[in-house]
């Protein structure tokens, strides 16, 4: 059977596929265009996909395909409607990023309310010549009032680390979490617009999916205070990034950190040209640890469903006959 792979993946995970099956792996430090992607899948039993759209005409090319294991958490970049109907298996790798992801969020969480980036280029241009009682003031962590949107893993991650700021937590989710884990994380159930109006500090922790599609658009973002920062590591497109550039550049709230974006790896005009927000390329998983760890489980994923097993990740569950 023929594992293919677009994109070089940590030695981990290859380790597990190797002697097992024949391999394909994309070689350049690229992502494949659709032709390219088109080509590599055509007598492929398997796709481990990193990052590439993953649409009807991928799946049609891939006449062999049983497995599309995706190498993140998230699958958005995948028709998952049209590989059930094709009896193709969809996977993900949640779980080994969770802690990795909580920490990349409070890094964007300190590096705005510390104007962290700012003073980092202030210092290499020879600025910095004196004390100043006003120079590049920030805002502080301790005590604030923390909102999480989705209480998930991570969001449940990022929760217990405000514990050791002393924050007020507030959440917002589909639906409450159990008694036990507002209890163990102190974090208290409101709706979305209550979070808004009192958080200091929103950070998001959705999936991407119709109903989270610009989740935070001018009027929820016009609700935040005007010193508040929004932090977002989930999916770009839960933001309204033309919008959050406006409220940015009028003052609506005081800055922003971002590791994902509407249009990736594109962004929005007038985004890198603000101070007021930090800047990161999708780091949010991004450890050794964590990437082998990644690697390791999209492989085993594919040995399942090759050997007609259920892989541990299924995220199509549909797809399995009764």
């Amino acid at each position: 059977m023929k594992v293919f792979i677009s994109y070089r993946i940590p030695e981990a995970g290859l380790k597990k596929l190797r002697g097992k099956f024949e391999l394909s792996v994309n070689g350049e430090e690229r992502l494949l265009s659709k032709e390219e992607l088109l080509d590599g899948i055509a007598d492929a039993d398997a796709l481990l996909c990193v990052g590439n759209k993953i649409d009807r005409d991928v799946m049609d090319a891939g006449k062999k395909l049983k497995i599309i294991a995706n190498y993140g958490v998230g699958y958005n970049n995948i028709d998952v409607d049209c590989a059930t109907e094709k009896g193709i298996m969809v996977t993900n790798t949640p779980d080994v990023l969770t802690e990795t992801t909580a920490d990349l969020t409070w890094v964007l969480l300190m590096a705005i309310a510390r104007r962290i980036a700012e003073a980092d280029r202030f210092t290499r241009a020879g600025k910095f010549s004196k004390f100043d009682p006003y120079l590049l003031l920030g805002s502080d962590v301790y005590g604030k009032t923390l909102g999480i949107v989705g209480l998930g893993r991570i969001g449940q991650a990022v929760a217990r680390r405000a514990s050791g700021f002393d924050m007020k937590v507030l959440y917002y989710d589909v639906q409450p979490a159990a008694q036990e884990i507002e209890t163990r994380y102190k974090a208290k159930y409101v709706d979305l617009d209550t979070l808004l109006k009192q958080s200091d500090f929103v950070t998001l922790h959705v999936p991407l999916i119709d109903a989270t599609h610009h989740l935070m658009d001018k009027d929820r973002l016009s609700l935040m205070k005007r010193t508040a920062f929004l932090i977002n590591a989930s999916r770009g497109a839960v933001v309204d990034e033309q919008a959050l550039v406006k409220v940015l550049k009028e003052g609506g709230i005081a800055g922003a950190g971002l590791d994902v974006y509407e249009k990736e790896p594109q962004l929005s005009p007038g985004l890198t040209e603000l101070d007021n927000v930090v800047l990161i390329p999708h780091l949010g998983s991004a450890t050794l640890q964590t990437r082998e760890a990644m690697a390791e489980l999209a492989a085993e994923n594919v040995v399942a469903g090759l050997a007609g097993e259920t892989p541990p990740n299924l995220v199509n569950r549909d797809v399995l006959k009764p």
